[in-house]
């Protein structure tokens, strides 16, 4: 218990331990290597190709089932 004391009193104050750790984030963020604006456009295509791609999938399932659900209750024709 007295170990702990010891260990929380040498702990920097909040401030300090926020401080670093912005710095910290600042330094991390000069390293990191961005991509070019085409690069950036073409990954968003190939996002967005998918996600509609996924939209008709989910969709027509969603219309079968629908259907199938229909039919197994006799309420299909309405």
């Amino acid at each position: 218990m007295a170990n702990q004391k010891n260990t929380d009193a040498k702990k920097p104050n909040i401030f300090v331990r926020m401080g670093r750790k912005i710095k910290e984030t600042f330094s991390e963020l000069k390293r990191v290597t961005w991509p070019t604006f085409p690069k950036v456009v073409k990954t968003t295509c190939v996002v967005l190709v998918v996600v509609l791609v996924f939209l008709v999938a989910i969709t027509g399932l969603n219309a079968l089932l629908q259907y199938l659900f229909g039919l197994l209750t006799g309420l299909g024709g309405k």
